[in-house]
């Protein structure tokens, strides 16, 4: 079995579609996560209509919630998320560049199309090494919904933080 490299699009060079929405919801997200540049993200959703839900890590949809009615309270909490993560970073929480563990727990290799919509399942699973030897577990896994706008994909809206259970 080889190794992947988690920098690396999964999808050949031919299939367009799947390696702009891998670019968009792997780089690009990771990237301005770290930084906190909502900017970098921004134009990547369509405003109208976008839902979030969130799983809230529990295995039976009875405990989700409709956590994002808007994008603008996903772009808040976003944010505060990106911005809580950075100063942890800052503060030396993390043995060494936490952007490696990030791209490595990452996976994002099946997206389902059908013409201009497709559901895309982004999947977490592994940890961040702390500097004091604990770790922050990356755990779950997102369906999002994107359709094609304006010639790209951007994402319509997603159903989130579910539980993740990796093939052993």
């Amino acid at each position: 079995m080889s190794l992947r490299d988690p920098f690396k699009n999964p999808f050949a060079e031919e299939d367009t579609d799947r390696r702009a929405i891998w670019e968009m919801l792997v780089p690009r997200d990771i990237e301005a996560f770290l930084t906190a540049d909502w900017q970098m993200v921004a134009d990547d959703f369509i405003a109208a209509g976008f839902t979030g839900i969130s799983g809230n890590h529990q295995p039976d949809p009875q405990g989700y919630t409709l956590a994002f009615p808007t994008l603008e309270a996903y772009r808040d909490e976003w944010l505060r998320q990106a911005q809580e993560f950075g100063a942890t970073r800052d503060a030396g929480a993390f043995a060494g560049d936490p952007k490696q563990g990030i791209f490595g727990a990452t996976r994002l290799e099946e997206i389902e199309i059908d013409g201009d919509a497709a559901l895309v399942r982004k999947k977490f699973d592994g940890k961040l090494a702390k500097a004091d030897g604990s770790h922050d577990v990356m755990n779950w896994q997102t369906l999002y919904i994107c359709r094609r706008d304006g010639g790209r994909w951007k994402i319509a809206g997603f159903v989130g933080y579910l539980p993740y259970v990796a093939n052993p």
